[in-house]
């Protein structure tokens, strides 16, 4: 057992070291620096050369096989890698001629010595030309072609990097994709912005190393001769074959491989957005189509008839051409990234697609479209932080709004849809700025006199070159999308009781933590349904009360049950008082007060006694001329107040405060009613006047 224990131990250090671990890596970028400046063997030069041509071949084919470039993000760093190895071997293979030289071909080794000979054809001047020309279809060829494409692909991909976020942006806020999807699609853009970028600095990696092998080159050249002249006594003729013959060698076996890593990096980086292996891509884009195929078989035929070519192999490419022609005529061939529709199953979609509706639908004029797409689409920017303030305020999630073109409408109209029904209209002057006076008033300025769609006040559209103006004279400035937005945020506000559907109830209710899980399952449906629950969470978002503590409204809910309430307006009451603490701190005033203004005992007791119907469902009957007289003076107070800088809040007792609150939605829809019970004891209150 001790025994195996051990060798299990040693096993795991060894995989340690392994090439595919992070300590592996660092000791071999260790070996690779100390080939620079330690003397290597001719067996380890062996080694390495070999492994430099089959890491090269290995590269060239995986870049081939790419599916996308993206699939080989490690490619810059294995540039540098790859480039950092021939340069090593370079000097390993430099030191070795220049000191052993003299002793014959084999002095760098075998692999160099198999590339000067048999390569070279025992030539030097075959061997020095073939390494120049190799040079050059590197250097200037393959290497500052990708080496531009890189760079273009870079500031391509950085300048569009806005408008793919936005468009993100834009299919998050619509619905189209969820925030998984869109997390997904932001890290790709990442990837992607950072391969082009790091592949336009790794190319320059593979042109040095192309001036590298050639200024090594021709040191190696004069150095071997002014060594083997002045030091060893060679004959010139005898020193110059010698160490042309084994630079040159040297040379070639760097260059091979450095053409075939330039090759891979032309490869990835002309790949694009061409999916799928290189191979495939190519075989269904030149052989698609059969006119192309028809056409190169009849150029090959009549090259094939013209007088001094050779007849044979042109007949031949004729005939291939001809049949691949023929067969994809017979057989056209498919792209697997399009779907193709047959005439004979039309596309229909179902009847069941008529009767979907979209929950929140924000039309738009065709002048008003650059507000949601171009460059910088603002208003999708802004639907999306208007959803997540909803999320954050009210404690559920709004659902997506969807936006599209509606050529009924005027150019400059806008149209916000509940449901399908139109809840709200304005117009916009997209290129314009709307200005609006804090005092009420029309802005001293040149422009087109409007109205704020969302609150109606007076306001001024004005040259966007007037912004400073504007500003300057105390005017609140404002672009067309914040102003549709402001209309929409409203809109739903005014809305969110209806917005919260019975799907999204029981979202909330599986959401909850698991700790909060036993008091919905006692809860439901034992002693109350889902439908309850969501009629409770309506009747507390029609007066703008959050969600966010749905634990305490679930407890509120379960007392309420509890002690045999079963209206839902006396169990929404019972909810109110438990959430004192929330509806007094969200009423509390900039003053660090509650602004109350309260009902008289007439008024208390003219209501209460108005009450008719069994208790679970009271109605309020009241004389109309005694309701027209509580208006009036409600009108009265308020107004008063208001004009006194307040925000107030109407207080009355419980049993009447739901029929308060639906006479005075009718006259100001955002005046909170609270009942005695909802005001926290620890809160500060302040009456500033009396109905």
């Amino acid at each position: 057992m001790g025994m195996t224990l051990t060798l299990g131990g040693v096993g795991q250090r060894l995989r340690a070291y392994a090439p595919g671990s992070d300590v592996g890596l660092a000791l071999g970028m260790l070996a690779l620096l100390a080939v620079l400046v330690v003397p290597l063997p001719t067996v380890l030069l062996d080694v390495g050369l070999a492994l430099s041509i089959t890491g090269s071949v290995l590269v060239l084919m995986v870049a081939m096989f790419l599916a996308r470039p993206l699939d080989f993000t490690s490619f810059p760093t294995l540039l540098l890698l790859t480039t950092l190895l021939r340069l090593s071997l370079n000097v390993a293979t430099t030191r070795l001629i220049l000191s052993h030289g003299n002793e014959g071909s084999a002095a760098a080794g075998h692999v160099v010595q198999a590339f000067g000979g048999f390569l070279m054809g025992g030539d030097v001047v075959i061997g020095v030309i073939l390494f120049a020309i190799l040079l050059v279809v590197n250097f200037m060829v393959i290497t500052k072609g990708s080496g531009r494409i890189a760079e273009v692909a870079a500031r391509f991909s950085l300048d569009a990097m806005p408008g793919k976020q936005m468009a993100i942006d834009s299919d998050l806020s619509s619905g189209l994709i969820d925030e998984a999807k869109a997390r997904v699609r932001r890290r790709e853009l990442e990837e992607e912005s950072g391969f082009y970028g790091a592949m336009d600095g790794a190319a320059k990696f593979v042109r040095g190393d192309a001036i590298a092998g050639l200024l090594i080159t021709v040191i190696n050249i004069f150095g071997g001769l002014a060594i083997g002249l002045l030091r060893h006594g060679m004959p010139f003729s005898e020193a110059a074959a010698t160490f042309t013959t084994l630079t040159v060698g040297d040379g070639l076996v760097s260059q091979i491989p450095a053409l075939l890593v330039s090759t891979a990096a032309g490869i990835v980086v002309t790949k694009g957005g061409v999916e799928g292996p290189a191979d495939a891509a190519l075989m269904r884009q030149l052989g698609g189509s059969p006119k192309p195929l028809a056409l190169a078989g009849g150029a090959a035929a009549v090259l094939a008839l013209m007088p001094g070519l050779p007849a044979l192999p042109f007949l031949v490419l004729a005939g291939l051409a001809g049949g691949a022609a023929w067969m994809r005529h017979r057989h056209p061939a498919i792209d697997p990234n399009i779907e193709v529709i047959t005439p004979a199953a039309p596309a229909e979609p179902p009847i069941s697609d008529s009767l979907r509706i979209d929950t929140i639908r924000l039309e738009l004029g065709y002048g008003l479209l650059s507000l949601a797409g171009g460059d910088a689409p603002r208003l999708t920017e802004q639907i999306k932080g208007l959803r997540r303030s909803i999320a954050a305020e009210m404690g559920f999630v709004l659902p997506p709004v969807r936006i599209q073109d509606n050529l009924q409408l005027g150019a400059e109209s806008y149209s916000i849809r509940l449901k399908e029904i139109e809840a709200a209209r304005g117009e916009l002057r997209p290129t314009m700025l709307l200005a609006m006076d804090p005092a009420g008033g029309i802005p001293d300025l040149p422009g087109e006199r409007t109205a704020e769609p969302a609150f109606g006040l007076p306001a001024l559209w004005i040259d966007t070159t007037r912004r400073e103006e504007a500003m300057f004279r105390g005017c609140t400035v404002v672009d067309p999308a914040s102003v549709l937005t402001t209309h929409l945020t409203e809109i739903v506000r005014e809305s969110m009781a209806e917005l919260l559907s019975y799907a999204e109830t029981a979202k909330l209710l599986d959401e909850l933590p698991r700790e909060q899980q036993k008091l919905v399952a006692d809860l439901i449906p034992a002693q109350m349904s889902i439908g309850g629950v969501q009629r409770v969470l309506q009747g507390l978002l029609a007066e703008r009360v959050s969600l966010r503590d749905l634990p305490t409204i679930l407890e509120g809910i379960h007392e309420a049950c509890g002690g045999q309430l079963r209206a839902i307006p006396a169990i929404i009451g019972h909810v109110r008082a438990r959430l004192a603490r929330q509806i007094s701190d969200s009423n509390t005033g900039p003053a660090g007060y509650i602004p109350l203004i309260t009902l008289s005992p007439e008024w208390e007791t003219a209501f209460a006694e108005s009450l008719v119907g069994p208790p679970e469902d009271r109605q309020l009957a009241i004389a109309p001329s005694r309701l027209g007289e509580f208006m009036q003076r409600f009108r009265t107070v308020f107004e008063a107040a208001t004009a006194a800088g307040e925000s107030p809040v109407l207080l009355c007792s419980g049993p009447i405060r739901a029929h308060v609150r639906a006479i005075v939605e009718r006259l100001r829809p955002a005046t909170p009613v609270l009942a005695q019970a909802e005001v926290f004891p620890r809160a500060r209150i302040r009456t500033i006047g009396t109905i």
